[in-house]
């Protein structure tokens, strides 16, 4: 099941319901079709469905509403655990393939960016940047809550014509050893 919720995590579509999901604690489709309004109604459902059948979400409640039942949907498993998992084992290896996913996540957004024939890479604000800093660890913690300040409003923001879907990554990456 690990594998699957990784999955979901590297597509840019599941990983944004995941999200909501975990965010909302629980959710309708109804209310994630409101608030994700660029994914279409077919997609959306056959996603739910999809992450239902691998496990991923389960449905906590069903409702009759007008000749229809309404499913509410909640994570079935604790997203941090795999997480926990690796920082209480302290796994290299396990370390290593879920950086790897996440990489991977990226090249994919990027790989269908890229295809397209009309990119404006310009235009289109995309990029990339790695910038080698020198900082303690309260220096880097402070610079962390920071970030997070500033996009977490942005990752609440419904869709509409003027906004774009996109995705921004952080790295950190080890302290490096210089000899």
């Amino acid at each position: 099941m690990k594998q699957k919720i990784m999955d979901c995590l590297t597509h840019p579509v599941k990983c944004k319901l995941i999200m909501e999901i975990h965010s909302a604690d629980r959710i309708t489709a109804k209310q994630l079709a409101e608030k994700y309004e660029d994914i279409a109604q077919a997609t959306l459902y056959r996603y739910l469905k999809q992450m239902t059948d691998d496990n991923v979400l389960k449905v906590v409640e069903e409702n009759q509403i007008r000749g229809t039942i309404e499913k509410t949907y909640a994570l079935a498993a604790n997203l941090g655990e795999g997480i926990q998992g690796i920082l209480d084992t302290n796994s290299g290896d396990a370390y290593m393939q879920m950086f790897i996913q996440y990489i991977l996540g990226f090249t994919k957004q990027f790989h269908e960016y890229c295809k397209e024939p009309d990119i404006n890479i310009v235009e289109d604000k995309s990029g990339f940047s790695l910038v080698p800093i020198y900082a303690t660890d309260v220096e880097l913690a402070s610079a962390l809550e920071q970030y997070a300040r500033i996009f977490e409003p942005l990752r609440n923001n419904p869709p509409t014509p003027d906004r774009k879907p996109r995705s921004i990554g952080l790295i950190i990456t080890p302290p490096e050893k210089y000899k």
